[in-house]
């Protein structure tokens, strides 16, 4: 029996907001007009909250009731205006019209705030109300129906059960099943949107836009895109979520013509406290305003936050698992440091904060396993973390990681999940030794964030800056030397502000940072700090402690490479006497400095005491270390180069090959290691008039070593003579003395005129305006 009071509706596309419980609910009989007013619980506490009616077919009433009404006309409730600058996603809104043509279809849309599911939903609406204006709620006779319910993202909205109503039935069940009517939600939790559909297959997950339809939305926003390369960058860094570009869109229209596309990039990517800045600002999207809730503001650092607010009243553990993650590399997160264990529960407790998964856990059995998982599900369910296909790792949104992070500024937590991450980070990264390169690949992306969040804490800056040597060493034995230094740099003075400058641990840094220097050609630099470092162990730790003769090692490669031979030779000679006395002609620091005496000797045509040392290195670290071993490899390539200066060309070719080929594999085609590999084997090519095969490797690796090193950098300056000495074999004399200028006018800035390779480089030239 109904009852209640009566009221009058239309047939039509009913579009409700469901953030908020509905004042009133509607039933409607399919063959009469009485209705059945039902009030929500929740709304006792927001009577004021206006949001639309939201009409349901609920089954038959009987006919004798009543007359039988005149059918009305069809009607279409949409309050949203069309988008004029919508942007069609690929297939999406042919699945969503496929499920919705099926009987008592039921399609969610499920993914973050901002990107787009509402938009697709207004979409669609519009596209049906435009193609069947007939096909609208009525009864039967009248058609098919379509119904939207958006942002369903309340569980208790929809199944809580109202102590107002006489049936005690929660909200969802009054959802109609009808062979004729079609149900589209969005949603941002998963679990409520399978419990809503009742199988996966009717959930369409929505992520960022593909780059194409990003560029697009850019583009239709401004009218016109200035430069389309920092337009492609703008929305990268924007994750290519719609909310994001549209809001820099309008934030760049506002100021126009004092700001543009490059202005807005450069200010986001100058720091974090610009980029919260510029995601902050809400300049107000009329359709979004329209719909009255928390979740719906313009600013995307806004909208991700009510979801944060809402995990974290529903399971603590689980924000707090979001807020560890929020300070890693978007990418490869890996979940061995994210579950608890005795070494990572040691740490946190150090600054007084609980492992993430065992805070506040609402597992009544205490399982960890079991509470982790939960943990994950629910932030998969929230659409706010992926897992990567091998399962083991996570990746999360750029801009959901910053959102979180200024959601915990907010609430003073910040700086504490800040130095659980350093803490966490510097007992996992392992020094830069080859052993441990699988780990430190691994791990390297999340090392490199670290050196934004300098810890506030005294004792945690000495952690910090450990991670960040450790950090610096590897990217530095990568070839990665822009990132070293940069690490380095701000390692090595925070182990000065802490300990002094003088501490073992600080000269370590030093060394280091002096090494990257000297790598990057940056040779006085490197030699200041390689003397330093040098006359400070020589006095505390005596001229023959290991530590001292490294610091000679190193101040002698920097005069090798400025081309200062007989120095270098005689701090080699030294090193390598007494490392023979203190560790042995067999042990590892031996060997590298009997190599590096043996280079020396190549440069000063000493070819034969070069290859006796060689061949001897050679061998032993072939079984000491195995033959693909970083260090075993520089020594094949050094042996092969004494081979190339004897005229040994067959043989120099078989170790240039090997080398090259290994280095490929274990190191990457455009690591500098390998670009020296490909550069000594294309010199092989052309001593034996193989003038082709010699020009391909080097124009190779001259492109490679522009992008790795820079175009001024002294190998790739060497590259560029050496395609300057191969155009002038192939008789191309124009192109030969053109590139001979550039390389000797780059080699006197960089080196100086009376740098060996700036005056090899003159008589070149000379050799060549002569012939």
């Amino acid at each position: 029996m109904v009852s209640g009071k009566i009221f009058r509706t239309w047939s039509g596309i009913i579009w409700h907001k469901h953030n908020q419980p509905p004042p009133l609910f509607l039933v409607q009989g399919t063959t009469g007009s009485k209705w059945v007013r039902a009030m929500d619980r929740s709304r006792q506490s927001s009577t004021s909250h206006q949001v639309r009616p939201m009409l349901f077919k609920v089954g038959s009433v009987d006919v004798s009731l009543e007359p039988l009404e005149p059918t009305p006309p069809p009607f279409a409730s949409i309050p949203f205006h069309r988008d004029p600058t919508f942007v069609d996603r690929g297939d999406i809104l042919n699945q969503v019209d496929l499920i919705c043509s099926e009987p008592a279809g039921r399609v969610a849309l499920v993914g973050l705030g901002g990107v787009g599911k509402s938009q697709l939903a207004v979409e669609f609406a519009h596209r049906i109300a435009a193609r069947s204006a007939d096909s609208w709620l009525s009864n039967e006779r009248n058609g098919k129906w379509l119904m939207i319910l958006d942002s369903a993202d309340n569980y208790d909205v929809l199944y809580s059960v109202s102590e107002n109503t006489n049936d005690g039935r929660p909200l969802a069940t009054y959802l109609p099943q009808s062979q004729n009517g079609s149900i589209i939600l969005t949603t941002r939790k998963k679990d409520l949107a399978f419990r809503l559909t009742g199988a996966y297959p009717r959930i369409i997950e929505i992520g960022p836009m593909t780059q194409e339809e990003a560029l697009m939305l850019l583009k239709n926003r401004l009218s016109s895109l200035s430069d389309v390369d920092v337009a492609a960058e703008l929305v990268r860094v924007l994750d290519r979520i719609p909310l994001a570009i549209s809001q820099a869109a309008a934030y760049i229209q506002m100021r126009t013509p004092r700001s543009s596309l490059t202005q807005y990039l450069a200010e986001f990517q100058k720091s974090e406290a610009k980029r919260v800045r510029l995601l902050s600002h809400d300049a107000g999207d009329l359709r979004r305003d329209l719909r009255q809730d928390g979740g719906a503001s313009n600013a995307i650092l806004t909208t991700w936050q009510v979801s944060f607010d809402h995990i974290r009243s529903e399971r603590p553990s689980a924000a707090d698992l979001l807020s560890l993650m929020s300070f890693f590399d978007r990418q490869g997160i890996p979940e061995s440091l994210l579950r608890p264990s005795s070494d990572t529960k040691d740490a946190t407790q150090a600054i007084g904060l609980e492992a993430v998964t065992e805070s506040e856990s609402d597992d009544s059995d205490g399982d960890t396993e079991s509470g982790f998982e939960d943990d994950i599900a629910t932030l998969r369910d929230y659409c706010l973390i992926m897992v990567s296909d091998a399962a083991n790792t996570f990746e999360m949104h750029g801009l959901v990681q910053l959102s979180t992070r200024r959601w915990l500024e907010a609430q003073g937590l910040q700086e504490d999940f800040k130095e659980q991450y350093v803490l966490l980070m510097a007992s996992s990264f392992p020094t830069g030794h080859y052993e441990n390169w699988a780990t430190c690949q691994t791990l390297f992306a999340h090392a490199e964030a670290a050196v934004e969040y300098q810890p506030i804490e005294n004792n945690l800056k000495e952690k910090w800056a450990g991670l960040l040597h450790n950090g610096g060493w590897y990217a530095w034995l990568q070839g990665r030397y822009a990132v070293a230094e940069r690490m380095l740099r701000k390692a090595r003075r925070t182990r000065e502000e802490r300990l002094g400058k003088e501490n073992a641990i600080t000269l370590e840094s030093i060394s280091l940072f002096a090494m990257v220097l000297s790598d990057k050609g940056l040779y006085e630099d490197a030699e200041k700090l390689n003397m330093q470092v040098m006359d400070i162990r020589k006095m505390k730790l005596g001229a023959d402690h290991p530590d001292t003769l490294t610091s000679m090692a190193n101040l002698a490669s920097t005069f090798w490479k400025q081309g200062r031979l007989k120095e270098a030779e005689k701090l080699e000679v030294q090193v390598v006497e007494t490392l023979k006395m203190k560790l042995g002609t067999d042990h590892p620091h031996t060997l590298t400095s009997m190599a590096n005496l043996a280079s020396t000797y190549r440069k000063q045509g000493r070819w034969k005491e070069a290859e006796k040392l060689e061949v001897h290195v050679l061998e032993t670290l072939k079984m000491k270390l195995g033959a693909d071993h970083p260090d075993t490899l520089t020594s094949m390539a050094n042996l092969a180069s004494t081979y190339r200066k004897q005229g040994r060309w067959e043989e120099a070719e078989k170790l240039d090959m090997e080398v090259m080929k290994i280095r490929k594999m274990k190191l990457g085609k455009d690591h500098p290691d390998t670009l020296t590999s490909m550069a000594n084997l294309a010199s092989t090519f052309w001593k034996q008039g193989r003038l082709k095969e010699a020009e391909k490797l080097i124009v190779q690796a001259i492109e490679m070593s522009k992008k790795k090193l820079g175009e001024d950098h002294p190998n790739t300056l060497t590259s560029m003579a050496n395609l300057a000495s191969t155009f002038w074999k192939q008789g191309r004399w124009e192109e030969a003395v053109k590139l001979q200028v550039q390389v000797m006018e780059a080699c006197k800035m960089k080196l100086g005129a009376d740098h060996p390779y700036t005056l090899t480089y003159m008589a070149n030239l000379a050799s060549m305006l002569s012939n």
